[in-house]
């Protein structure tokens, strides 16, 4: 113990103070940062891949979907009660044949002819029945309907195409009108929120359309746009120009069923 108060050796005993003062100060200093390097370790929490949240938001791009943002603007030439053709344009869909009793043949509807929009008929039992056919005409309580646009957006030379689906939840057949007299189809431009395009603006010479709706299946029809304005009462000599980039939300209305919605972008050049 004397050799640790009093040093020994050949040099004098401040040197030997010296080094034992330098030693303890090194080994204070490793201890220090051996405690912080812990407790800085500690800290971090492990994200096993999965991050921590504070990587960036997604983003929700408009597209198919069964409803969209409510607009309140009522398009020119079209009244609630709905008056246009959920088959699309101002051309009558066609039948490629019906049956016995107004059952339909063989083949699917088509849609209509020089209109803004160009209907197609699609799905299961999309057929065109006539307006007398026996058919029961299809209770809205058992319809279930939704529109959704083919693709989420579109370049500027595509022509958007959107899908109605009308499915029918009762046990038997029965028919639903897509005429200008029980359906409309009208697109907004989000920015103003005002009509573009409506299908009551033209709606064609035939009034009534009706399609057979299978018990337990659904009946599709298509509407392409042909990105042209419409107006009340100017078939003949549309609105001129052509719709800018923007988000659209398109509408269907019939009497009896909730509006359906979805919404779709024209992409700049």
């Amino acid at each position: 113990m004397g050799s640790l108060r009093n040093p020994v050796g050949p040099l004098p005993s401040s040197i030997y103070w010296r080094r034992r003062a330098v030693l303890a100060s090194v080994a204070a200093l490793l201890a220090l940062i051996a405690v912080w390097a812990i407790s800085s370790g500690a800290g971090k929490t492990s994200t096993n891949g999965k991050g921590d949240g504070s990587g960036p938001v997604r983003t929700i791009t408009p597209g198919p979907s069964g409803s969209g943002p409510a607009i309140s603007q009522a398009p020119g030439g079209r009244g609630d009660s709905g008056t246009g053709s959920a088959s699309g344009g101002s051309g009558a869909g066609a039948a490629a044949g019906t049956g016995k009793n107004g059952e339909p043949g063989s083949g699917a509807a088509t849609g209509g002819d020089s209109g803004s929009a160009a209907g197609a008929g699609g799905g299961s039992g999309a057929a065109q029945v006539p307006a007398d056919s026996p058919l029961p005409t299809c209770a809205p309580s058992a319809l279930l309907w939704k529109v959704e646009s083919v693709k989420n957006d579109y370049d500027p030379t595509e022509k958007p195409r959107l899908e109605l689906t009308v499915s029918n939840t009762s046990g038997g057949n029965c028919k639903i009108g897509l005429g200008p007299k029980q359906a409309v189809v009208t697109i907004f431009q989000t920015t103003g929120a005002k009509a573009v395009w409506s299908s009551a603006d033209c709606p064609g010479d035939t009034d009534d359309l009706f399609f057979r709706v299978p018990a337990q299946g659904d009946t599709k029809q298509t509407v392409e746009w042909d990105r042209k304005f419409s107006a009340p009462n100017q078939c003949q000599t549309p609105p001129a120009g052509s719709p800018t980039p923007d988000t659209y939300v398109v509408e269907v209305k019939s009497p009896g069923l909730p509006v359906a919605r979805t919404s779709f972008v024209l992409k700049q050049d």
